[in-house]
């Protein structure tokens, strides 16, 4: 299992389109993918789960990854939300 904290820097936080974006990278992956957030955990697979978490710009979270190709999916996520997940 790796994890990582990440900030979200878009302007209107994980609406539907940064979300799906989010959704589209993890399915990618074959490890499970998930986020901690306000201390709640959201599986980044999951459009609703990651809506549901409402996450706002500048809000911290943590990244888990956990199976085969755990390394490059968390690589793939932070650089996904570091660049502003297509916004």
């Amino acid at each position: 299992m790796v994890s990582q904290k990440v900030t979200v820097n878009n302007p209107s936080g994980l609406h539907l389109r940064p979300a799906g974006n989010l959704c589209n990278t993890a399915i990618q992956y074959q490890s499970h993918i998930s986020f901690d957030y306000q201390g709640g955990n959201a599986n980044a697979k999951s459009v609703l789960s990651v809506l549901g978490a409402c996450v706002k710009c500048g809000d911290e979270i943590t990244l888990i990854c956990e199976g085969d190709d755990e390394e490059e999916a968390l690589k793939a996520l932070v650089g996904a939300i570091e660049g502003g997940l297509g916004e």
